[in-house]
């Protein structure tokens, strides 16, 4: 036992709630120094309104003995997890005292509290088990929670079957006939750290023996791996990112780390294997070594770090008894959690902490990972190994569909004893990982064999992926989530070299790019050959894009800005190639139309544009028409890379006029014959490419046409009515759902075009509203005080999500779609992209609550408030 004085300055300078209450409660101070059984004898002889008093007596006694060093870890965990079985005894003897009847009931204990490894303050999980009189046990179970919750640990049934919406108390039998139809994975992960605390310990007991076998059975379940994946998911989403370096717990190398990996090889093992059948963490690492599936000294790493974060887990809670696993970023919070710690300066704990947060996600991966290498290499070793069949079982729970495809990738990237295997049985439990948390892990591990069989000798790669910050970590998770990007990469796989540094993910500039082709144009005589350089650029820029995209790095108006700039220098250089050595060339433009104009290309959009010349006679018109088919041919050349379609539908009169009409006619075009429609798509039109003298007189021509003073005449609102009706009923294709097509579907992009294009139509004289884009259109009507701000936010946040999901759809299977996937992994992965997880319906009730709100917002705008 610690000296009085020793224990009452040791615990005072560590807790400030603890301070408080010996200062309110000065005849509680000899519960410092108190043996355990004294101190729970208080707890047992306390009524209802003294429970919380003998609670915090024996916190004193048991922080009082951690502090001075009479008892650390698990010793304190143990000493509390005893504390917290004697509240609950005693708090459901005042239950039944209060609601009295005899029934059987137990009440087991989960989380911390069933692993014996409580912390000071935390909710105490459990659930219970009854025979007999349901009823009564339910009511005695929901008294005790009332009386033990408010007056100690907060009692949290929530982990029983159905969570909040159960039954708060179960028979044995209804308790099994839920785990064998209902339970998923994550449930069973819980229970492996269930026991009988208080209450019918026989009855207690009964169930725990009976649900033993499901829980080791659990494995071999359908849908393990998804809830596996899901469960990874959520904790890593479950801290937002600026708080991740504060957090010991939730964050990188924290806590959960450590517990999880300990679990998941409980669970895959544990299956034929007894020994690693135990609750808490600390024991189940001493088992997981003596049985060999982890190397004793990462065993002896792991439980130091694993000690490490869960004492400075304590004294954080200490300070005012909350529950928190948030670090201090400084001041007097700091300072006091580094001195209750034994650090002089408040540096020498962030050192410490960071080294072991190190140390905890460097042996997570290990323990995950690492084992499948060893189970496919032949290096002698002491220590026991994986079988082929037990990699091959672990690589099913964390993804793989083709797990003995994934063992033959393994093992043919680190044969033999050379640098490079060498460096890949580094880099692999890595890109392990990262693949396991990414929609295709199987198509990802084989295009990572594919790029590391094209540069593995080439000394900059495996250097880069070694060396290069979070090249490896990315290129992993772009593999796995992206076949788009997968197929450029193989084409240029020097261009990984983008992923080390966020400024090499940064899109070129449009003037950049441009110059960049016109350059490499110059290099070739052959129009071929420099278009062939011109895509060259093209998908080293595409990858660069799509990285950035899918890294987060850009948002979706900067995506389609990206892509758009990329086709206009495509043009640009194409038409030069295209123009060179022609006689009687005259000035030709390239007018941007649709999303190219808008600049709201996507990765699997066309460009649409219209060409201009401004020649005279007929030998300068047929030069023209030579120029603009030479550019579509060079740009329909058969290619790997995705295509660049030209689409010339939006020229006067459509696809029965001349594909490049000079400006004069253009212009008579649209003062003559043009329809509303067409006055509608210039709304989106924008100079691209060509003759910049050529180009100003088109748009000077073009304002006159789409921004007209006055706005529409009524026959005109009903014209264009009449054609959005048209376009919602005809144009969806046939089998389409209306509520997951995101260009023509109810709240789809043409939806949100069109309200926009009205109120331009409407106000297009007012210079704000001169925009050929979508959202600042919107926006800019807005400001003018012609669109509410609801309807703004509605259609905007519909617009850049529906785009995203456009995009992404793209992203994952390599090639343009336009309608969700109606279910099935296509589904999934497009969720889990999107940062849903494996939840699929809750990504589709956000897609439809958007798309819904936007719709109704159209609506208004369109047809008018109804």
């Amino acid at each position: 036992m610690p000296e009085l004085d020793e224990a009452r300055q040791a615990v005072v300078e560590a807790s400030n709630a603890l301070a408080d209450f010996l200062r309110a409660h000065p005849d509680v101070e000899t519960a410092l120094t108190e043996d355990e059984e004294t101190g729970l004898a208080r707890v047992r002889a306390a009524g209802a309104g003294g429970l919380n008093a003998a609670w915090k007596a024996n916190l004193l006694r048991i922080s009082a003995a951690d502090l001075t060093g009479e008892a650390r870890l698990p010793a304190t965990s143990d000493a509390l997890t005893r504390l917290a079985d004697a509240v609950l005894a005693r708090g459901l003897e005042l239950a039944r005292a209060e609601v009295p009847g005899e029934t059987g009931l137990a009440v087991i204990a989960m989380g911390k509290t069933g692993a014996e490894e409580l912390n000071y303050v935390s909710d105490v999980d459990v659930v219970f088990v009854a025979e007999g009189d349901l009823d009564l046990a339910t009511r005695q179970a929901a008294r005790m929670i009332q009386i033990v919750g408010p007056a100690t640990w907060p009692v949290d049934a929530g982990l029983r079957p159905e969570g909040r919406h159960g039954a708060l108390v179960r028979t044995v039998d209804s308790y099994l006939s839920y785990l064998r139809d209902w339970a998923r994975t994550w449930e069973f992960q819980a229970l492996l750290k269930a026991r009988p605390a208080a209450g019918d310990l026989r009855l207690g007991l009964d169930w725990l023996a009976a649900v033993q076998p499901l829980i080791w059975d659990a494995a071999n379940r359908p849908g393990v791996v998804e809830d596996i994946r899901d469960m990874r998911r959520k904790v890593a989403d479950s801290v937002p990112r600026a708080e991740r370096k504060y957090e010991i717990k939730l964050g990188p190398g924290g806590l959960r780390d450590i517990e999880f990996a300990v679990q998941l090889l409980q669970l895959v093992h544990g299956r034929g294997d007894p020994s690693l059948r135990v609750r808490s963490t600390l024991e189940a690492l001493e088992v997981l070594v003596a049985g060999g599936y982890l190397a004793r000294r990462d065993g002896e790493e792991l439980t130091d770090t694993y000690v490490f974060l869960r004492t400075v887990e304590h004294r954080l809670q200490l300070q005012r008894l909350l529950r928190t696993h948030r670090v201090p970023e400084g001041g007097e919070p700091l300072h006091q959690l580094a001195r209750t710690l034994g650090y002089t300066t408040d540096e020498g704990f962030l050192a410490a902490w960071r080294a072991h947060a190190a140390t905890a996600r460097r042996l997570h991966e290990k323990l995950l990972y690492r084992p499948l290498l060893d189970a496919v290499t032949r290096v002698s070793t002491a220590e026991l190994r994986m079988t082929e069949s037990e990699a091959a079982s672990r690589l099913a729970v964390l993804g793989f569909a083709d797990p003995d495809s994934a063992l033959t990738h393994i093992r043919r990237l680190t044969a033999g004893i050379g640098r490079t295997a060498t460096v890949q049985r580094a880099l692999l439990p890595v890109v392990l990982h990262e693949l396991a948390d990414s929609p295709e892990p199987d198509r990802g591990l084989l295009a990572y064999r594919q790029v590391s069989d094209k540069l593995g000798s080439t000394p900059w790669y495996l250097r880069l992926l070694r060396d290069g910050g979070p090249a490896a970590v990315r290129l992993a998770r772009l593999l796995g989530t992206s076949r788009y990007f997968t197929a450029l990469l193989l084409h240029v796989p020097q261009s990984l070299r983008f992923l080390s540094d966020n400024a090499d993910l940064e899109p070129k500039s449009r003037d950049g790019l441009a110059a960049g082709m016109r350059q490499a144009v110059a290099r070739h005589v052959d129009a071929t050959d420099a278009v062939a350089a011109v895509r060259a650029i093209r998908r080293r820029e595409l990858i660069r894009i799509a990285a950035a995209d899918l890294l987060g790095l850009l948002d979706d108006q900067q995506v389609g800005l990206a892509l758009s700039d990329l086709v206009d220098a495509v043009l640009d250089a194409t038409l030069a190639v295209a123009s060179r050595d022609v006689p009687d060339a005259p000035p030709i433009a390239i007018i941007g139309m649709g999303r190219l104009g808008g600049r709201e290309t996507g990765f699997g959009s066309d460009a649409d544009v219209v060409f201009i010349h401004n020649g005279e006679g007929d030998a300068q018109r047929k030069a023209a028409g030579r120029i603009v088919e030479a550019v579509k041919s060079l740009l329909a050349a058969p290619t790997a890379d995705p295509p660049l379609e030209i689409d010339l539908g939006l020229r006067p009169e459509g696809k029965g006029g001349p594909i490049v009409p000079s400006l004069a006619a253009y212009e008579r075009y649209y003062s003559d014959r043009a329809r509303l429609w067409e006055r509608q798509a210039l709304l989106r039109a924008r100079a691209v490419a060509g003759d910049q003298g050529l180009l100003d007189q088109w748009a000077e021509a073009a304002d006159a046409v789409r921004y007209r003073p006055g706005g529409l005449s009524e026959a005109e609102r009903i014209e264009f009515r009449r054609v959005k009706a048209r376009v919602d009923s005809e144009r969806l294709p046939r089998g389409a759902d209306p509520n997951g097509h995101t260009k023509l579907g109810r709240g789809g992009l043409v939806d949100i075009e069109w309200a926009a294009q009205l109120l331009q139509l409407e106000h297009g004289d007012e210079p704000l509203m001169r925009t050929t884009r979508t959202v600042p259109a919107l926006e800019a009507a807005a400001a003018a005080g012609h669109l509410d701000t609801t309807s703004l936010e509605d259609l905007r946040a519909a617009w850049e999500f529906v785009s995203r999901v456009r995009n992404d759809m793209t992203l994952a299977r390599g090639v343009p779609r336009d309608e969700l996937p109606r279910s099935g992994p296509e589904l999934t992965a497009l969720a889990q992209t999107l940062g849903f997880g494996s939840d699929t319906q809750e990504f589709l009730n956000h897609y439809r609550r958007l798309t819904r709100l936007a719709h109704e917002a159209a609506h208004r705008i369109v047809y008018g408030p109804t």
